[in-house]
């Protein structure tokens, strides 16, 4: 497991439109990485805020800076209610390739643990994908999927 952290803090109102504007302009700081290489990995997933309906500028400039280093990757996305699937979309743009599966959950559902069944559904769907495969559309993951 590893940790994506910001050089700079994001505190107070200063912090909150920085983030806002960053979302917007889909900039990307400078980011700091604890954590094993990725390269390492057959598989990477990457959990990844929200903000402003589009992904958190910290993990987007985490894979710009890793586009070489980052393996097949899968997306968990937790937002406040909207934009999960923007998230796995620009993950798939800087990367040049889609994930191999992604999901989002909202704040609440992880605050409150009822995302426990899908996060366990979730992962045995990424465990089950071998190392040729392609990713898997959500209708891959239906339960009325052929």
């Amino acid at each position: 497991m590893g940790e994506i952290s910001e050089t700079r803090s994001r505190a107070g109102v200063p912090g909150t439109l920085k983030c806002v504007a960053d979302s917007l302009f889909r900039l990307t700081p400078p980011v700091l990485y604890v954590g094993p290489d990725p390269k390492d990995f057959q598989a990477v997933v990457l959990i990844a805020p929200i903000w402003v309906y589009r992904l958190a500028a910290p993990m987007r400039s985490f894979v710009a800076e890793r586009v070489d280093q980052l393996p097949r990757t899968a997306v968990v996305a937790v937002m406040g209610g909207k934009g999960g699937s923007n998230a796995a979309a620009e993950i798939g743009a800087l990367l040049g390739r889609e994930p191999l599966l992604a999901t989002a959950f909202t704040t609440r559902e992880v605050d409150d643990g009822s995302c426990a069944g899908r996060i366990e559904a979730f992962g045995g769907a990424l465990a089950a994908i071998g190392p040729g495969s392609e990713p898997l559309r959500p209708a891959v993951l239906s339960p009325s999927a052929g």
